[in-house]
């Protein structure tokens, strides 16, 4: 039971990293102990489904929560109080890292092993400076190509929510689906539109789990083959997301009063995160 309340708190705040531009769902499940156990849960869904299923749920239950009953209050919190709001996320990174490094220098620190840092470092960093596509794609009168179109988006974004460093929302900023999706999902929760909106998230959905069972088995195989290089390369990312986080906020002046809670969220989201990811 304890267990059970533990994984959907874990769930809420990975629900809620995966709706925000610029944070990434998978490093927040590095950062809280989880993803290996969630990469190799995925991997053998159905080989042992009742374990899996009891893993997985608490989570499931725990991010559907947050994006339905926190969403509108990270965002309010964005818009009004950016650099507290940025201020927490990092500290909920940092808080982790102590045992992220731990995991990663098991082993002697061989040039190669830096090396991998180093590429996982630079990739989340390009991401970071690539400018946002001011363009939106529209989702009405789709075609057959727009469908196929929306499945592969699926896929790309299943990608990048798996991969830690690399926002998922993010990534769909960059390729104008982000807006319209959003507002799909919007819509279909207060049951407008509801036959156009389920064809259009159906493709979209189906190319999600796809793509996130496709990169589970290729994360499942790097851990297991070459696990000391991957730790090296999950920290290159994780690290890096850390300034991907910063850098929107560098032009934010904000009152010496919201500096203060800046920093009183930053120590709660660190000892969050660290006791969590002991668990």
């Amino acid at each position: 039971m304890k267990n059970n309340i533990m994984n959907v708190l874990k769930g809420m705040i990975i629900g809620v990293a995966n709706i925000i531009p610029g944070v990434s769902g998978g490093t927040l499940m590095i950062i809280l102990g989880i993803y290996e156990d969630v990469i190799n849960t995925i991997s053998h869904f159905f080989s042992n489904l009742k374990k899996n299923i009891l893993f997985i749920l608490p989570l499931g239950i725990g991010m559907i929560i947050s994006i339905l009953l926190l969403s509108k209050v990270i965002s309010f919190s964005l818009e009004k109080y950016p650099f507290a709001t940025t201020i927490f996320f990092i500290g909920l990174i940092i808080g982790g890292l102590p045992l992220l490094w731990k995991r990663a220098s098991a082993s002697k620190n061989k040039f190669s092993n830096w090396l991998v840092f180093l590429i996982t470092f630079g990739i989340v960093l390009l991401f970071t400076f690539i400018k946002s596509n001011d363009a939106v794609v529209s989702l009405t009168n789709l075609d057959l190509l727009g469908y196929f179109k929306l499945f592969i988006i699926g896929i790309i974004s299943a990608a990048t929510m798996v991969i830690p460093g690399i926002s998922g929302s993010f990534v769909l900023m960059l390729l104008g689906y982000y807006e319209p999706i959003v507002n799909t999902i919007r819509d279909l929760t207060k049951f407008s539109n509801l036959g156009n909106n389920i064809l259009i998230l159906i493709p979209f959905g189906i190319g999600i789990i796809i793509g996130i069972v496709l990169v589970a088995k290729v994360l499942e195989f790097l851990f297991k083959k070459y696990p000391v290089k991957t730790n090296y390369g999950v920290l290159g990312f994780v690290i890096a997301s850390i300034i991907s986080i910063v850098i929107p906020i560098l032009n934010v002046h904000p009152s010496i009063l919201e500096v203060f809670i800046a920093f009183i969220l930053f120590i709660l989201g660190g000892i969050v995160s660290y006791k969590l990811g002991e668990k």
